[in-house]
């Protein structure tokens, strides 16, 4: 593991926190909202083109996704941000967050997750990826819908 990756790998444990799995504790949707917004002006400024986004995820440690379309890109390729509500963790991917991940740090998301939160019993793989990113649901106990399916099997 590089420096890079073990500094990933210990923000990303410093962030896990088993009493908040969905959101961290002092979470602030407005708060967050802000920034996500910034982040959707600034592209859609950079790439000149109308960008779609999906804010405040129900049921998910992800706060939203801002989707830059292809034929606003070089390379013909639409570009995913996705935001999660931990701290200022973000994933860019190219076309399908989850489907296919290339880079390192993506890697690092993509390895088994071994920190300490319960997650989801419908996740057949947990990963850091569906930690900070994925759906987690409400369990039957609290009266509410049974979990959604993981984050890459909803893409």
């Amino acid at each position: 593991m590089t420096q890079s990756e073990a500094d990933l790998l210990a923000l990303l444990r410093e962030l896990d926190d088993p009493e908040w799995p969905e959101w961290p504790q002092h979470y602030d949707r407005g708060e967050t909202a802000a920034p996500f917004g910034g982040l959707l002006t600034r592209l859609e400024g950079h790439f000149a083109a109308r960008c779609t986004d999906d804010q405040d995820t129900q049921d998910s440690s992800e706060y939203g996704r801002v989707v830059v379309p292809a034929d606003a890109t070089v390379c013909g390729t639409r570009i995913v941000v996705c935001v999660s509500k931990f701290g200022s963790l973000a994933l860019v991917c190219a076309d399908n967050p989850g489907a296919f991940l290339g880079t390192e740090e993506a890697e690092l998301l993509e390895s088994d997750y071994d920190g300490p939160s319960r997650l989801p019993s419908h996740v057949q793989r947990p990963t850091w990826w569906v930690r900070f990113f994925g759906f987690f649901g409400r369990s039957r106990r609290q009266g509410l819908a049974p979990a959604r399916q993981s984050a890459v099997d909803d893409l």
